[in-house]
């Protein structure tokens, strides 16, 4: 279904650039590339595309620029944003702007090549801002969680592993990826952070019912569970 998917890889670091299009395209995918924000914008101007995976960092116009630019010009393409820029503020920043989801470098291949699909499986509709577990919402652009209406508080890292969990609700996410998506290269295998993290999400969620919304699947990592 996601064969001949069309991309466009905005991203000015060559190698990562190479890495991409080397593994996008082995992937099925039909991949262009560009390293700026201008060169993108002829490529768009050119063909269409089923997703735009950008970087924010680009010489010259910024891929914001870029973003901002083709939502005003009516371009509803799903970009997803590609960046080293790990703070909220950027993060709130792309979304305001218009990006579709956000993935921090560096980052697990295969969570990549999911996003991508789960983009192109919603085409064109509005971006889900709001993810919704059970009784669990999450809203991905203020990264404010609540169950029952009731708000939880939450780290900026619980956050992310939040979403994490509920955008691959019923699914197994694994360590690793839980591993590079929240803490990056600054993960230490040795330490028992991800289980640290994953009690203490547990525990803020719990209603009193007993149930857990997250199950840990002995030998693979964890699950959102779907009542």
């Amino acid at each position: 279904m996601m064969q001949n998917a069309r991309l466009l890889v905005v991203e000015d670091e060559a190698d990562l650039l190479k890495n991409l299009y080397r593994g996008l395209t082995e992937g099925g995918f039909v991949v262009s590339r560009a390293a700026s924000a201008e060169s993108a914008e002829k490529a768009i101007a050119e063909q269409s595309f089923d997703v735009i995976v950008l970087d924010l960092r680009l010489p010259g116009r910024s891929g914001i620029d870029l973003l901002c630019q083709l939502r005003a010009a009516g371009n509803a393409t799903p970009v997803l944003v590609l960046t080293a820029r790990s703070s909220l503020d950027y993060r709130v920043i792309g979304l305001d702007s218009g990006a579709d989801d956000y993935l921090i470098k560096p980052f697990a291949f295969a969570e990549l090549t999911a996003r991508l699909r789960a983009l192109i499986r919603r085409g064109v509709n509005p971006p889900q801002s709001i993810l919704r577990v059970a009784d669990l919402e999450f809203d991905t652009v203020r990264r404010r969680a609540a169950r029952r209406g009731l708000e939880i508080g939450l780290s900026p890292k619980e956050a992310i592993l939040l979403e994490l969990l509920m955008r691959n609700a019923g699914q197994p996410v694994t360590r690793d990826m839980i591993a590079e998506v929240v803490w990056g290269s600054g993960y230490n295998d040795f330490t028992n952070l991800i289980e640290v993290f994953v009690n203490r999400l547990r525990q803020k969620l719990n209603d009193g019912s007993g149930d857990s919304l997250i199950i840990t699947i002995r030998g693979v990592g964890y699950s959102m569970r779907v009542m």
